[in-house]
């Protein structure tokens, strides 16, 4: 199996995105412990935003400006990315203990039913969340994300097989000189933003993310395999996955590539956007919102 955009995410550092929404905008910001921060917009039912390895709300600002008007939107804020502190993503995982935080942040705050949407990254939290936690959650979609991301570099690994491999990258994302770093951010936009304008700020703000949260939280997500938890989920789960025939694969491959992988998933329907790479809300705003409305509405 071979998807790109997604693979680009491990043949480079993938240091993803950059600013916040302006302060100004925000109706609220909670304190939420120090594995993440939240900021609040809005009114009505609940939509959580979960961005992606790097990520900060930049990459959300058109949803929330899209939904703030009739959903409280909460904007997820992940420590270390982004120029955030490290907090208690200092050492160790990243990924499984912030799906746990979440499920306590949608319990203290007695949220009913919240939609949950995770671009990358976020979108395997976000099937964390699902699968463990599987009465916290409304309706989930994961944008451009995988169960087991390993798959894009060996169809036939494992999470026990992946570990010296990942290792290695989690090492050299580690070890890397900051000419170096920055040089391998730019081949890594080029790969997963199609729209060329946007690439310069998101790779210079994302020199603002810790590097040792990436490394680590890369290397975690190359040895999960969330693929047997799947059948645990209960909420409608929509998969919205890019496709653009720089890929060099037809539609149908893709499309059959994803369905495969998400076998397990008995409430998953599929959303296929073209002409976009990985930040698909980024590349394709106006096919994104309307999936989106589609994952609200149904």
């Amino acid at each position: 199996m071979r998807h790109l955009s997604l693979a680009a995410v491990f043949a480079t550092s993938l240091l993803l995105t950059p600013t916040v929404i302006p302060v100004a905008q925000a109706a609220d910001t909670a304190a939420t412990g120090n594995r993440f921060s939240v900021q609040v917009e809005g009114q009505g039912p609940d939509v959580i935003l979960v961005p992606g390895l790097g990520s900060g709300p930049a990459v959300w600002t058109a949803t929330v400006a899209q939904l703030k008007a009739t959903r409280r939107v909460h904007v997820i804020r992940v420590a270390g990315f982004a120029g955030e502190a490290p907090g208690a993503n200092a050492n160790g995982d990243i990924a499984a203990p912030l799906a746990e935080q979440l499920a306590r942040y949608i319990d203290a705050g007695k949220l009913k039913s919240p939609a949950v949407i995770g671009h990358s990254l976020g979108g395997e939290v976000a099937l964390m969340l699902a699968a463990r936690h599987p009465d916290a959650v409304g309706r989930v979609m994961v944008v451009d994300a995988l169960p087991f991301y390993s798959l894009l570099l060996d169809p036939t690994s494992t999470a026990d097989s992946m570990k010296p491999r990942a290792a290695v990258f989690r090492d050299a994302m580690l070890a890397a000189p900051p000419e170096q770093a920055a040089a391998v951010q730019t081949a890594t936009m080029a790969r997963l933003i199609k729209t060329a304008d946007a690439r310069p700020a998101i790779v210079a703000a994302a020199q603002q993310s810790d590097r040792s949260v990436l490394a680590r939280a890369t290397y975690e997500i190359m040895t999960t395999d969330l693929r047997p938890e799947l059948s645990r989920i209960r909420a409608p789960l929509t998969v919205v996955y890019a496709h653009d025939k720089a890929y060099g694969f037809s539609p149908a491959q893709v499309d059959a590539n994803f369905r495969t992988v998400y076998a397990q998933a008995k409430t998953a329907r599929f959303v296929r956007v073209d002409d976009s790479f990985h930040f698909v809300m980024i590349d394709q705003p106006k096919a994104f919102a309307q999936a989106v409305e589609a994952f609200l509405a149904n």
